[in-house]
């Protein structure tokens, strides 16, 4: 949640602040301020997206100010409003942090500072801090002032700070919310992620929770929260400018969809052998004998990361015969999980700084056990906190609805699969028909995506319609889970998905002509039941549209509509149907008219409980 930018160099610092903005707007957009000092402080924000406060000032007005801060919400405590808008600034004026996580006492630091006399003007957490620094800035520098201050915080925050006593310098904190710090030309970018810092520099520092930052044009130097000196190491990003603009796209969700035949490649490029039917994966940092010795897998993780790991189930209980429990962190956190020596727990999230997998992924490693992360970003929490993993080599994933993600990560999971079966369940002939399989899938994509203006016919029937049902048998259970999401996400229409057999235990008795029922048919080993679940929704007027492969005439008598797909094996089925669930939602949701890369109430990243 909530994206956090901080300049300080030679350059006016306005503009390339707000750019950077607008390359973060994705983590929130409730509303956004930023805040530049010199011998002064200057601040201005607003609610509402980022174009708002872009057109409430003149940024070339502002030249003489080469340090500052912003910040784009996602609001947690209180209500979106000009008032609770970042950054924030102390009594006098002289102070301004911007703040992403939540502190969990601030009540009682908020009655001790009114207490002092402090002046409280929002409803927000993160006003506290800096009241709080201020009331240490009395006696002490800005870095000592901030040092304290944290050691007064309970919770989760990336902060970054800036005052008018000392406008050449910016303070930042990490604890559970991430930070990235680019190193330019006499200049320094902190930023909530890369794409506010590649668009100048490539070259970046990566923090660990419970660091503070001390930056100058010049110079940066890192501290743990006694004051003690961190190295830290300089790394580059891969990522290049034209990966996080849209290219002609309508949306970066549609790109996203596009970008599925090379991302699922990229997911297994120089993993699969296929001379010798072997799958290479080596971050997971597991021996041979941990490999041949896992007794149970439990796959933690939230949203479309959850229905992948679903799919992982479903793939790697079938395929390589070892059980598998999915848990949703959220509530992985707060029982009493059972995970003992010999399982294995794998984390599954895009950002990798989701805060509730996170949480479980810190749970795990408590019970003992050896923990791996799927992950997209390089450097995030999750991957520096895991004893191995999975990149899923994605690239960036601008629109809040995951769509290539989430192809990436099932696909990164039947290699983890494939790996596991041809240990355990199958012969290196078959793992290298299932590899040369795999390699199809791209192509196979490609020509789904050659559908569109059919979906978006179908799409322009369905439009109005405010409830849908997405109903689908073993594996492409979760596959109707994920479609439900992605119409829920963007367009606001009621859906749910369910296991097709549990229809006859509720959902028929919502079935008549006012309700789509999307159905994912493929022609595997419960096909016969999908074409009785059919006849029952029409038996009852519902109006179906199907999921099938090429070819499949019989789907055809009981449907209104029919998305065909190349026919796969069961294994790769996922990566197939997903698709047209994807490009149905976002053309539904383009058609009602709401915003699909930033849809209301919603931010990219979960980095707050």
């Amino acid at each position: 949640m909530c994206g956090i930018i901080g300049y300080v160099g030679e350059r006016p610092a306005a503009e390339l602040i707000l750019n950077g903005l607008k390359r973060l707007e994705y983590r929130g957009y409730d509303s956004s301020g930023i805040a530049l000092v010199n011998s002064d402080l200057y601040l201005q924000k607003k609610i509402g997206k980022i174009a708002e406060l872009e057109s409430s000032f003149d940024a070339s007005k502002l030249k003489k100010y080469c340090t500052g801060i912003g910040h784009t919400r996602w609001a947690t405590h209180g209500a979106p409003s000009d008032i609770n808008a970042h950054p924030h600034t102390d009594c006098n004026d002289e102070i301004a942090i911007a703040h992403n996580g939540i502190i969990e006492n601030y009540s009682s630091i908020k009655k001790m500072l009114i207490e002092h006399k402090h002046k409280i003007k929002s409803e927000t957490d993160t006003e506290v801090i800096v009241h709080l620094i201020e009331f240490f800035y009395q006696k002490y520098s800005l870095l000592d002032s901030v040092l304290k201050a944290l050691a007064e915080l309970e919770g989760t925050y990336g902060i970054v700070v800036i005052s008018k006593k000392e406008p050449h310098k910016i303070i930042a904190a990490k604890k559970g919310s991430p930070l990235i710090l680019g190193i330019g030309d006499h200049e320094m970018i902190l930023a909530s992620d890369a794409s506010a810092i590649i668009e100048h520099t490539h070259k970046v520092i990566y923090f660990e929770d419970n660091e503070v930052i001390e930056l100058e044009k010049d110079s940066f130097k890192t501290y743990n929260l006694e004051k003690k000196n961190i190295e830290k190491k300089i790394e580059d990003v891969e990522w290049d400018i034209k990966s996080i603009e849209k290219q002609g796209y309508a949306h970066f969700m549609l790109k996203e969809i596009f970008e599925q035949p090379e991302t699922i490649t990229n997911a297994f490029r120089g993993r699969i052998l296929p001379d010798t039917g072997s799958i290479r994966l080596d971050g997971l940092n597991l021996t041979e004998d941990d490999l041949n010795n896992i007794d149970r897998i439990t796959f933690i993780a939230c949203g479309t990361s959850w229905h992948a790991g679903l799919i992982g189930e479903y793939l790697i209980e079938e395929y390589a015969r070892i059980p598998v429990e999915v848990e949703y962190a959220s509530e992985f956190r707060y029982r009493k999980p059972i995970l003992r020596k010999g399982e294995l727990a794998i984390v599954i999230s895009q950002s990798g700084e989701t805060a509730d997998t996170l949480a479980g992924l810190i749970e795990a490693k408590t019970l003992g056990v050896k923990v791996l992360g799927i992950t997209n970003v390089v450097g995030s929490t999750i991957a520096r906190e895991t004893d191995g993993g999975m990149y899923i080599h994605a690239g960036p994933e601008i629109g809040v609805a995951s769509t290539k993600a989430f192809t990436s990560q099932v696909t990164v999971l039947i290699l983890l699969t494939l790996m596991l079966a041809r240990r355990r369940e199958k012969t290196a002939e078959e793992t290298k028909e299932y590899i040369r399989h795999l390699k199809e899938i791209p192509e196979k994509v490609k020509s789904i995506l050659k559908n569109e203006n059919l979906i978006r016919e179908i799409a322009e029937q369905f439009k109005n319609n405010t409830n849908f049902l997405y109903l689908g048998r073993g594996i492409q259970f979760p596959v109707a889970l994920e479609g439900a999401l992605k119409l829920k996400e963007i367009s606001y229409v009621h859906a749910e998905g369910y296991p097709a057999a549990e229809m006859k235990h509720g959902p028929i008795a919502l079935i008549d002509e006012n309700m789509p029922v999307v159905i994912i048919a493929p022609r595997d080993e419960v096909y016969s039941k999908i074409i009785s679940n059919m006849e029952e929704i029409k038996a009852r007027n519902g109006r179906i549209i199907a999921i099938a492969f090429e070819g499949d005439e019989e789907v055809k008598k009981y449907s209104d509509h029919v998305i065909y797909v190349p026919g796969v094996r069961k294994m790769f089925t996922p990566l197939i149907t997903a698709i047209p669930l994807q490009l149905l939602a976002y053309h539904i949701a383009v058609l009602r008219g709401c915003d699909v890369d930033q849809p209301r109430n919603l931010a990219k990243s979960v980095t707050v409980e």
